[in-house]
């Protein structure tokens, strides 16, 4: 069960540690540019996080295609705070998992899932999206955003957003292992697991249900939703997922414990929603006014005693 948990916050270039009855305060008070995915290593008691880096300004908002996105770290009391990935190894760090002391990250503009031991060595690409031959630039649609690993079968789970409340979202499976011959840009066991979503962010894979939980900041009626559904075997597309929660701020980061999952929003609020109808009822953990929350993570109670 979570003690805590801790969120990113954008707004403020901060890491906050939010406490189940919606005490706030701040962990980490600069974590580096537009912080937005977060693990937690039990086995080195230190927390990771993506930046995204410094965006300029475009025509059409923010453009972060420039690369200099990163990776810290640090204890998990704050203190310590260490690069991992110095500005400029990432385009644009996105949502974060850990599984068999690796980190796995989506790169939004960089058009990549990655792959990197938590010592910041073993820096190896899974997945590099097409690019525009002239320009070097990755489309909106091929951006990857939120990732999910299943160890047991060793498929890694990714979201591409696609454009802003566009409906033309999706999450792609792939193995953890890139065929012989093959490299992370040319593999060929790609699958489209699920197509025409809203604008998917954040995916949690639950391995006693073999399901994937996912975030979606996309337009109503299905955008700004918690979604579940179950893994479809290989070579199989997803069913139509549940909506477990709807009317969210922007929804972003997700991290399930048992039967509750925690959504943040860029609204600066973080929700608990049951995963089962028998769960605890469906409330506001905390509300911070001027923050937009990203990244979360749950800390185990059992971190407080060791």
């Amino acid at each position: 069960m979570f003690d805590h948990l801790l969120v990113l916050d954008i707004a403020g270039g901060a890491i906050r540690r939010v406490d189940l009855d919606g005490t706030v305060s701040t962990l980490v008070a600069e974590t580096g540019s537009a912080p937005d995915g977060i693990v937690y290593d039990p086995a080195s008691d230190r927390i990771f996080w993506t930046l995204m880096g410094r965006p300029s300004r475009g025509d059409d908002g923010p453009d972060f295609s420039a690369r200099n996105g990163g990776l810290r770290s640090a204890r998990l009391d704050g203190s310590d705070v260490a690069t991992v990935l110095t500005d400029g190894t990432i385009t644009t760090g996105k949502q974060l998992d850990l599984a068999d002391a690796h980190l796995y990250w989506g790169d939004r503009e960089g058009g990549r899932v990655t792959r990197a031991a938590v010592d910041g060595s073993e820096v190896t690409d899974l997945v590099i999206r097409p690019r525009d031959p002239e320009t070097g630039l990755v489309d909106m649609a091929d951006q990857c955003v939120g990732v999910a690993v299943d160890v047991a079968s060793r498929h890694l789970y990714w979201t591409q957003k696609g454009p802003a409340k566009g409906g033309a979202g999706r999450i792609f499976r792939v193995g953890l292992d890139i065929p012989a011959g093959e490299t992370a840009g040319t593999r060929t066991d790609i699958e489209t697991v699920w197509a025409d979503l809203p604008e998917p962010i954040d995916l949690w894979f639950d391995a006693a249900s073999s399901s994937l939980y996912w975030t979606d900041r996309g337009a109503a009626p299905r955008g700004n939703t918690l979604n579940c559904a179950p893994v479809p075997a290989v070579g199989d597309t997803g069913r139509t997922p549940t909506i477990l929660a709807d009317g969210f701020g922007e929804a972003i980061g997700l991290a399930i414990d048992a039967d509750v999952a925690y959504v943040t929003a860029l609204d600066g609020t973080v929700r608990a929603v049951p995963t089962h109808p028998d769960g605890p009822a469906e409330r506001v953990v905390a509300a911070v006014a001027g923050s937009a929350f990203t990244g979360i993570v749950g800390i185990p109670a059992r971190t407080e005693q060791s």
